[in-house]
C-alpha cells in the first residue's frame, strides 16, 4: 500500500502539503474536541431524562451516544469531503498549472486518483480517529461490533461518493466556487432532498396498507410500494442508517428480514446497508471514470 500511495506523485505532493503544516492537525484537534463535546453532551441529556442510568437503561444511554455520533459524522463526512476536492481540478486551473500537469508524462488517471486519494485520506484519518469516541458506547452497553462495523462501511462508501462527486464537478466546472456550489447542492438533494420526499411518500403508503378506500391492495401493489420506498431509503445516507438499526434492533441480524403481506405470503427486504454500498460504489465509479475521460489528453497522432 505503501509503494502503490508513494508511486503517485500526485498523492505525494498533497499528503505532503497537507500534514506539513499547521492546518491539518488542528482541524484534527477541532474536529475530535467537537465530537468529543458531543458525547458529552448526549450523555449529560440522557442522564438527566432518567433517574438510573445504570442497568438497562445504560444499555439505551449506549445507543443514543453511538446513533448520535454516526449522524453527526454522516452529516460531517457528506459536507467536508466535497471541501477537500470540489478544488481539486478546478483549483490548477485557477493556478495556471493545469496545462503544466498535462504536458507531463503524468496520465489523467494518475492526475484524478492522486487528488482524490490523498483527500479522502484525511477523511479517512478523521473517521479512525473518531473510532474511539464511538467505542465509548460498548462500556454502558447495547451496542453490537456488527453495528461499528456497518457505521464504518457506510461513512467510509459516503465519504467516497461525496469526494467523488465533488471531483467531478471540479473538472467539469472553470472555477472552484462553481464547483463548489454544485458540489453543496448534490449533497443537500441527497441528505435533506431524499427525506423530504420520503415524508410525502408517507401518507400514500398509509393509505393503500391500511386500506382507507374500504379494503387492502393487492400484494404485488404492497411489494411495489414497499420496494419503492426501499430504494429512497437506500439513497439517503441518513435514511440507510436509521433503517439499518432498525433491522438490527428488530431481527437480530444485519442482511435483512422477511415482511409479511396482506395474503399472508412473505417477501425478503434486505437491510439498507448493503444496497447503499453497491449503489455508491457504482455511483462512485462512474463519476471517477468521466472524470478522467474529462481531464483525459488527447493524444495527436
Amino acid at each position: 500500500m505503501r509503494e502503490r500511495l508513494t508511486a503517485n506523485p500526485v498523492i505525494l505532493k498533497e499528503l505532503r502539503g497537507r500534514m506539513r503544516g499547521n492546518r491539518g492537525f488542528v482541524v484534527l484537534t477541532v474536529y475530535l474536541g467537537l465530537m468529543s463535546l458531543f458525547t458529552i453532551l448526549l450523555y449529560l441529556a440522557y442522564t438527566a431524562s432518567t433517574a438510573n442510568v445504570y442497568g438497562p437503561s445504560s444499555q439505551i444511554a449506549g445507543k443514543v451516544v453511538f446513533a448520535g455520533l454516526v449522524g453527526i459524522e454522516l452529516f460531517l463526512v457528506c459536507f467536508i469531503a466535497p471541501a477537500f476536492t470540489s478544488g481539486a481540478i478546478s483549483g490548477e486551473r485557477e493556478r495556471q498549472t493545469y496545462e503544466l500537469l498535462r504536458t507531463t508524462l503524468l496520465p489523467a488517471r494518475s492526475l484524478v486518483m492522486g487528488k482524490l486519494t490523498s483527500a479522502l485520506s484525511f477523511i479517512v484519518l478523521l473517521l479512525f480517529a473518531a473510532v474511539p469516541l464511538q467505542s465509548l458506547a460498548f462500556l454502558l452497553g447495547g451496542v453490537a461490533p456488527e453495528e461499528v462495523m456497518i457505521s464504518l462501511v457506510v461513512l467510509l462508501v459516503t465519504a467516497l461518493a461525496s469526494g467523488s462527486a465533488g471531483i467531478f464537478f471540479s473538472a467539469v466546472m472553470r472555477r472552484t466556487l462553481g464547483a463548489s456550489v454544485l458540489t453543496y447542492a448534490s449533497a443537500l438533494v441527497a441528505v435533506l432532498g431524499l427525506p423530504l420526499l420520503m415524508i410525502t411518500f408517507i401518507p400514500a403508503y398509509d393509505i393503500f396498507f391500511n386500506g382507507y378506500y374500504g379494503s387492502s391492495p393487492s400484494p404485488l401493489l404492497q411489494a411495489i410500494l414497499l420496494y419503492s420506498f426501499g430504494v429512497l431509503v437506500c439513497l439517503n445516507p441518513l435514511a440507510t442508517a436509521f433503517f439499518t438499526e432498525m433491522i438490527l434492533v428488530s431481527e437480530q441480524s444485519a442482511l435483512g428480514m422477511s415482511y409479511t403481506l396482506s395474503n399472508g405470503s412473505t417477501i425478503p427486504l434486505v437491510s439498507p446497508w448493503i444496497p447503499y454500498t453497491f449503489i455508491y460504489l457504482f455511483f462512485s465509479l462512474v463519476l471517477i471514470l468521466i472524470t478522467i475521460q474529462l481531464v483525459k489528453r488527447k493524444e495527436t497522432s
